[in-house]
């Protein structure tokens, strides 16, 4: 077996059980792509069993630190057995559902989504490639289905050193799906969709703004980012009078469109719009247009900490104009699904875009990515996902708008 040894003061992450090796960290030792390495400190210590990354800068992933446990078919056959029956412990109202995230699973660079009938699997480090053929395998024993899809076309397949590929891995067979969610469906193809296919990760926060849009009776609702218009449907759902929704992707805006007459909703409470989200926001605010609710749901701008700057920015850009076209009471959800960028930044880039504004809001919730998409105690970053529901002051926006506002601040 062949290990790895870290530098002096290197193991203190290993110690506190987080499941990534740093290239930096290492001193010595070395293994083939996706091989199991045993992971030792300074002194010789055992810390973990974990696949090697030659090409990464996370050089090694732990599966585990047990120094008893033997990494083969039997321990992919138990952690997967392990995740799977987790979420029959979280409260999960679709059949669309994450079974393995990755490290808060004890599985480093697995994804796995169920979609009905259909897995669709992310392979992203050297480990999970080099043991694809008995995982696809023991995922199909384990849920009794005889589909699954691959889609490891993610750019962290670069990073390992790893080619893109999607196709059918096991079995073969139309790849759209319909989903039901809550009290509404939502169409998805699992071949040409974002991620592996659709974001099960905002499964409740779609709920969630569907029962504001139900109690405060949202007349005008404004979806950035829409995607194929999830937090459209759930707007219509809870009763809006009228959403418009905005992606700069063609194809995701048709898609919203059927998806909205997939629910029987008229068309006439919609209007879509194939565009530029910040110059979008910018027209409504010279327009005068304002509306009840925004959804500010952006793709990721910082995909590491090394982007936070600039991303930092660009969050600010949009939340700061979404306050400005947004109705004193107005209801702001806004997120980042950047890891670069912690929960307590995001909070103070959207307070700083509120100063700017001018306004000041209450902070009503705080949002998260749906619990089958889980943080462990031990794995923080597992909470790539955060949002605030941010309620506009009115009192305060009035006694700002007093103070004209010059056409560079916009």
């Amino acid at each position: 077996m062949k290990s790895i040894k870290l530098r002096e003061g290197k193991e203190r992450s290993a110690l506190r059980r987080h499941p990534w090796i740093f290239d930096s960290a290492i001193a010595k030792g070395s293994g083939d792509a996706g091989e199991t390495v045993r992971v030792e400190a300074h002194d010789g210590k055992f810390l973990g069993w974990a696949s090697f990354s030659p090409a990464s800068k996370i050089r090694a992933r732990i599966w585990s630190f047990d120094e008893s446990q033997r990494i083969d078919a039997s321990f992919f056959k138990a952690s997967i057995a392990r995740a799977i029956a987790a979420r029959s412990r979280f409260d999960i109202q679709s059949n669309g559902v994450r079974l393995i995230h990755g490290e808060s699973d004890g599985l480093p660079g697995l994804i796995v989504d169920r979609y009905d009938d259909i897995l669709v699997a992310s392979f992203l480090s050297c480990g999970t490639e080099r043991w694809k053929a008995v995982i696809a395998d023991e995922l199909l024993a384990q849920t009794g289905l005889t589909q699954l899809y691959e889609r490891s076309d993610s750019n962290v397949r670069k990073l390992e050193g790893l080619p893109e590929v999607t196709g059918w891995l096991r079995g073969e067979g139309a790849t759209a799906v319909v989903l039901r969610e809550h009290d509404w469906q939502l169409s998805l193809d699992v071949a040409e969709g974002h991620k592996t296919g659709f974001y099960l990760d905002q499964r409740d926060s779609r709920k969630k703004f569907a029962d504001y849009a139900k109690r405060l009776q949202f007349q005008r609702v404004l979806n950035c980012y829409c995607y194929t218009g999830g937090f459209t449907v759930a707007a219509l759902a809870g009763g809006a009078a009228h959403v418009t929704s905005i992606d700069s992707s063609g194809p995701a805006i048709e898609l919203a469109k059927a998806n909205v007459a997939l629910n029987g909703f008229d068309a006439a409470r919609t209007t879509m719009m194939d565009a530029d989200v910040n110059a979008s926001l910018r027209e409504f605010y010279k327009q005068g247009q304002m509306f009840d609710a925004i959804v500010l749901d952006p793709p990721k701008f910082a995909p590491s900490a090394a982007h936070a700057d600039r991303a930092a920015r660009a969050y600010k850009d949009i939340n700061r104009l979404a306050f400005k076209i947004l109705a004193p009471g107005g209801v702001l959800f806004t997120y980042s699904c950047s890891g670069g960028i912690s929960a307590d930044l995001f909070h103070k880039i959207v307070a700083s875009a509120g100063i700017d504004a001018p306004c000041d809001g209450y902070i009503s919730e705080r949002m998260q990515g749906a619990p089958d998409h889980p943080m462990t105690l031990t794995f923080p970053e597992g909470e790539y996902l955060k949002g605030l529901v941010v309620v506009k002051a009115a009192e305060l926006v009035e006694k700002a708008a007093a103070a004209p506002i010059s056409n560079d601040s916009v």
